[in-house]
């Protein structure tokens, strides 16, 4: 039994103190980084002379050097070195060994590991449990249970000629050894105490077996349009119809065969004792627009395949192919430019077959997926518009111009930069038509960062149905337009809701918001069509998603009371931080002044405990830490089990854009799942 409990060092957790005080931990990011060593372990070895040495060993993953406490009557713990051990001499009984685990920025991680010494011999309880690996090909794993008396480890000889080394592994844990071949092999297990005597547990002839087909799925292959692929056999693609994967070419009589594989519904070819094989594709294609060809292969064997695409009619003369290497016991993924046949001749226009060929000849079996040929993704104009490509270059209309030009303030970032004239005409603007129409019934809200000069002025975004009838003037009469107000200098964020619920694929900004007088040169970017987020939040939608900080995460997800209700989901790890929480930025902002209340429905594990919520201004200037200066926190305290009512009153009466919750209250030893729901001003 091992018992686990996370913590930092002192001198870390005074510099945490003194420079965080209560705040989230802002821009310290080696902090929010850092992982205390985990798997931590010690092996132990007792010579088996009834003087009750033993030498112990720990591990980890991420320790740089261990803190072993012996847990008898010595109180210094020995220090050991990552790799070393520490060899201590024990009175007979029963002991907790604790191994604190040192990570390299000091934090740490503790393993309390029990430990009986005893000078009689040992005995085993349950068999030891002896079983092939599932995972692991020819892999044998043995574990003896921990309900023996006197043992304190056991060596396992696993009987392969050649190899009379024992595997070592303490009661109740795993020794493994991975066999060159199958077989049947006699194991022999030594269980091993304090005292001289040994007791022994022989199993003669286990068979040792080879994991012959995969026991999990090739990778899945990305998401792409039609137009970018032609599949020829993958499960999350559209086939090419009709197409025969085991064609007659007399392969049968060089000792192939084929079948399809089902692993849990994924299906996927097996050429079993491939010589050669082919698949006859319904129709020919044409893959001369695309780039690479992809497929996934998996084999239990040491060998390597020759891939053929062909075209329809080819000779045998005029084949060409790649020959790739394959790696036994895992999924091979290759994407081989097409270059790589093109280069040799291969004409992609007329492609109808494929052709396989293993070697050595008939002697591995292969497993095939996701076969397919495959380009670049197409690119579209569509939101979010943030001018990497020039599919976002907008049109200017009457006196105004557009170009992608440089960020004001950030030099390597892109952005629109609209010019006004100001030529007496008003109206100025720029359009941009758009492949994929935005549905504003879905999410009525879209947004852009905008970079003004401080001339107070509006900004009118006007979104239009081209495919309905044009007046006048040549602009289609199904629209909506929405102004946004802007005076500051220098990047802010404009939000325009709309209301009308339409669907529209052209997007048109007027920098002037139909004023005359309106020149100068503005910026633009991120233009997304993104929830507006606001109190009440009711955590129904991804706009309400809550941003975690250090060690918490969050999720929406449903009401543990109430399957029909979506919640948000905090999980606090509690690694000895504390201040762990979640945040997210509001559209809207809190006015205080007005309301000081804020309510929260909190579902908590019957925990006495504190939440704290906190509001900030994210446009106050920062601190230190990167967060900022302009906030106010209230603690309320909870200690029920499952849903209450939380409710916060506020002092101050600022204006805040930011709320943030901290489960934990500032608290280090705070970890759990918690639920929230319905945050708003009453």
């Amino acid at each position: 039994m091992k018992t686990f409990k996370y913590f930092i060092s002192a001198f870390l957790l005074i510099a945490a103190v003194w420079s965080c005080t209560d705040d989230e931990f802002g821009s310290l990011d080696f902090v929010s980084s850092a992982i205390a060593p985990t798997n931590v372990s010690a092996l132990y070895n007792v010579t088996q002379d009834n003087t009750g040495l033993v030498t112990i060993t720990p591990n980890s993953d991420g320790a740089v050097s261990f803190n072993i406490y012996f847990g008898d009557e010595t109180t210094s713990p020995a220090k050991v070195g990552a790799g070393k051990s520490v060899a201590h001499t024990y009175n007979e009984g029963s002991f907790e060994v604790k191994i604190e685990a040192v990570g390299i920025t000091n934090l740490k991680t503790e393993v309390t590991q029990p430990l009986v010494v005893s000078f009689q011999a040992p005995i085993f309880g349950s068999e030891p449990i002896i079983a092939n690996d599932l995972a692991v090909s020819k892999q044998v794993n043995v574990t003896v249970p921990d309900d023996g008396a006197n043992a304190i480890s056991f060596d396992v000889y696993f009987g392969e000629a050649g190899n009379d080394v024992p595997v070592t592994a303490n009661i109740g844990g795993t020794a493994s050894y991975a066999y060159t071949e199958t077989g049947n092999y006699t194991i022999k297990v030594v269980l091993k105490g304090a005292a001289i005597a040994t007791t022994e547990f022989t199993v003669a002839d286990f068979e040792v077996t080879a994991i012959l087909q995969p026991i999990e799925s090739a990778p899945k292959p990305a998401i792409r349009l039609e137009a970018d692929y032609i599949s020829v056999y993958s499960d999350d693609y559209t086939n090419v119809a009709d197409s025969n994967y085991n064609p007659d070419w007399g392969q049968s009589g060089q000792g192939s065969s084929y079948s399809e594989f089902d692993l849990n519904g994924n299906k996927m070819l097996n050429y079993i004792n491939l010589s050669y094989q082919g698949i006859d594709l319904g129709s020919a294609i044409d893959a001369s627009a695309m780039e690479f060809l992809h497929v996934d292969i998996w084999t239990a064997d040491e060998m390597s395949i020759d891939i053929f695409p062909l075209p329809d009619g080819v000779q045998a003369a005029d084949e060409r192919f790649v020959t790739k290497t394959l790696v036994a016991n895992e999924w091979n993924s290759f994407d081989i430019p097409l270059s790589e046949f093109t280069d040799q001749g291969l004409p992609l226009d007329n492609l109808k077959q494929f052709k396989f060929t293993g070697a050595p000849w008939a002697a591995g079996t292969v497993f095939i997926d996701n076969l397919y040929y495959y380009k670049s993704p197409t690119e579209f104009a569509d939101l979010p518009i943030t001018f990497d490509t020039a599919l976002d270059t907008f049109e200017p209309f009457l006196d105004a111009e557009f170009s992608i030009a440089a960020d004001p303030e950030n030099a390597e970032n892109k952005v629109g930069m609209i010019t006004n004239h100001g030529q007496g005409w008003g109206w100025e603007g720029v359009k941009l038509a758009l492949d994929k129409s935005v549905d504003v019934g879905l999410i009525p809200t879209i947004k852009l960062d905008f970079y003004n000069d401080g001339v107070t002025h509006d900004v009118l975004m006007k979104l239009e149905d081209s495919s309905s009838p044009l007046n006048g003037d040549g602009n289609p009469t199904v629209f909506e337009e929405v102004h946004a107000a802007v005076s500051n200098s220098g990047w802010s964020e404009l939000v325009f809701n709309f209301t009308t619920g339409g669907v529209y694929d052209n997007v048109v900004l007027f920098v002037d918001g139909g004023v005359y007088d309106i020149t100068g040169v503005y910026y633009f970017d991120n233009v997304r069509n993104e929830e507006f987020v606001a109190l009440p939040l009711t955590m129904d939608s991804p706009g309400q998603a809550f941003e975690p900080f250090l060690d918490a995460s969050f999720a929406l997800a449903t009401d543990p009371e109430n399957p029909s209700n979506s919640v948000g989901m905090i999980t606090n790890i509690g690694q000895g931080w504390g201040w762990e929480g979640v945040k997210l930025g509001l559209d809207k902002s809190i006015d205080i002044s007005a309301n000081p209340t804020i309510l929260i429905d909190f579902y908590n594990d019957g925990v006495t405990h504190d939440v704290l919520m906190k509001l900030e201004d994210s446009t106050s200037p920062l601190n230190g830490d990167g967060n900022p200066t302009v906030f106010e926190e209230v603690h309320v305290s909870v200690s029920n089990s499952g849903w209450s009512e939380l409710k916060f009153d506020f002092t101050s009466s600022a204006t805040y854009d930011t709320i943030v919750l901290f489960v934990d209250g500032g608290v280090y030893d705070i970890t759990g799942t918690y639920y929230f729901d319905n945050i708003l001003q009453p």
